[in-house]
């Protein structure tokens, strides 16, 4: 025989002063209870009970459940409250139990809280690279409205990187002194509202180049902050998988922001797609808001920290104090450091084959393969397709051989030779002449730029590696010489264009040229060895 009971428990809404201490139930026959209505708390909640004649089976779930944090009847709630009666109303013979189920809200809320950090983190780059790819589509109707060639085109693109150039080191610096958290947050608000007033000032330059600018200083303090983030909460084992879900997301926006674009243009015009993307960095905004309300930045589960580094006092801190904060950075030390210039110079070359054909491909789809709009964006989406699967495989490797004991700088340095001979090898076959149809060129280049994100394992890793307190500053001076090529390579591939009508040269062979050189730089003096940079290193 079973029994199911429903009760409202401390509500303020059944607050009768002629009904105390009455209870409900409803079960296979009608029988007259008792109506138990107190008025204990301001939250409703809602209990399901349920008895089982077989004892020893029920005695066995219920230490199952306590486990899991459900409650049994005749306990008390963390608050104190009486949670539950007994159920011998119904006779001895029956011998309930009542097992009782607690549906919390949001579905996040008992998640750890580095999980809900690293979720919404790799949610803001999603929607990072949703509005950076826009316009690589948007451009093409754009330069037809606005009668821009393919230089003026190079300008309006690479200016975002001009912004993204200025916020790496202020990025970096913040996301220690503020936290990654605040400063993420942020950079989503200032790029989403910048984002939105590109239809507004496209038919005026020089305001159109400063939307975009704006784009590039709210985007460009987002790397630093999510180092910073995984930086202090996740463990070196953990670490590739952590940084390859978060850093994951700007591929995956590149396929969201790629597919819905076409469409959105083709039926509502450019206008569209600055208005829908901005639209949702808003709503992660707002979003983040109800996600972070009930932690302290540091928990429990967060890396141990010098005692001379806490985040406490840098929300009252004075201009002065954050000005010492400055001085205290050992910038000496790190340009001292090989490891360091390595992985400038490694980060230089990535970047410049990664945004010039982020910004220049699905062109190239488009005149070079003759493929119409919808179908070059089409294509464009497979190489970003393509690295989400790679990404989860080069993490997964990456890990595994540090669990394994390999040396972690041995594991940093083969997972980002992979990412810059893979792309060297396809780009040299898609730029020679062999005769090949379109769709074997678009094969060839996605697989090169999807092995490409092995980067995340193995570069991207590095700051973390060698100095958690300062990765998210070492990676704002990386990031910083990395977003010359945005600014340079994707101009200077336009002007290429123009005077050469080669994409071959244009493209490819500049590309080709830092993949190789990055690689003979990384292998010689990159390191994963923690430093202190200390003075007298």
């Amino acid at each position: 025989m079973a029994k199911f009971t429903v009760r409202a428990e401390n509500n303020n809404l059944f607050n009768f002063p002629n009904f105390v201490n009455h209870k409900v139930s409803i079960f296979n026959t009608l029988r007259p209870q008792r109506l138990n209505l107190l008025a204990q708390n301001h939250s409703l909640k809602f209990r399901v009970s349920c008895s089982i004649i077989e004892r020893e089976k029920e005695k066995a779930l219920e230490r199952q459940r306590i486990l899991e944090g459900l409650k049994v009847n005749g306990e008390l709630s963390k608050k104190g409250e009486l949670i539950s009666t007994s159920g011998n109303e119904l006779g001895a013979e029956n011998e309930d139990k009542e097992v009782g189920f607690e549906w919390s809200w949001p579905p996040w809320k008992n998640l750890p809280q580095r999980y809900k950090l690293i979720g919404t983190t790799s949610l803001a780059f999603v929607i990072c690279n949703m509005d950076k790819v826009n316009l690589s589509i948007a451009i093409i109707p754009m330069s037809h409205q606005f009668g821009w060639n393919s230089s003026v085109a190079g300008l309006v693109q690479s200016s975002f990187f001009w912004g993204y150039a200025l916020s790496q080191l202020p990025g970096g610096w913040l996301s220690k002194i503020f936290g990654g958290s605040k400063v993420l947050e942020v950079g989503v608000l200032v790029w989403s509202l910048a984002t939105m007033l590109v239809p507004y000032l496209a038919g005026f330059m020089p305001a159109l180049i400063f939307s975009r600018i704006l784009v590039g200083i709210g985007e460009g303090v987002s790397p630093s902050a999510a180092t910073d983030l995984i930086a202090r909460t996740i463990p070196l084992e953990e670490r590739s998988r952590a940084v390859s879900f978060v850093f994951g997301g700007l591929s995956f926006g590149s396929v969201t922001g790629l597919l819905l674009a076409p469409p959105l243009i083709q039926n509502y015009g450019w206008e569209s797609v600055f208005y829908l993307f901005g639209f949702l960095g808003i709503g992660w905004f707002l979003g983040f808001q109800l996600v972070k309300e009930d932690r302290p930045w540091f928990s429990t589960e967060s890396m141990s920290w010098p005692p001379s580094f806490s985040r406490n006092k840098s929300m009252g801190s004075s201009l002065g104090e954050l000005s010492a904060s400055l001085k205290d950075v050992p910038w000496k030390a790190f340009f001292k450091s090989k490891a360091v210039w390595a992985m400038i110079y490694a980060h230089f070359c990535g970047s410049w084959g990664h945004y010039t054909c982020l910004s220049w491909l699905p062109t190239y789809f488009s005149e070079e393969l003759n493929l119409n709009l919808t179908e070059a964006a089409w294509v464009s989406v497979f190489p970003p397709l393509a690295s989400i699967f790679v990404t989860s495989i080069a993490s997964q490797f990456a890990d595994s051989l540090i669990s394994k004991g390999v040396d972690t700088s041995v594991v940093r340095k083969i997972c980002q030779t992979i990412a810059f001979l893979s792309p060297a090898t396809c780009m040299i076959l898609s730029s020679l002449d062999f005769g090949l149809p379109p769709w074997e060129v678009v094969t060839i280049l996605t697989g090169g730029l999807a092995l490409s994100s092995f980067a995340l394992s193995g570069l991207y890793c590095t700051h973390q590696d060698i100095s958690p307190e300062y990765a998210s500053i070492l990676l704002g001076i990386t990031n910083t010489v990395g977003a010359v090529p945005g600014i340079v390579g994707v101009a200077l591939t336009g002007f290429l264009l123009d005077s050469t009508h080669s994409w071959s040269i244009s493209l490819f062979a500049p590309s080709i040229f830092f993949y190789l050189t990055g690689t003979v730089v990384w292998l010689a003096f990159a390191s994963s060895k923690p430093q202190t940079f200390s003075e007298g290193d």
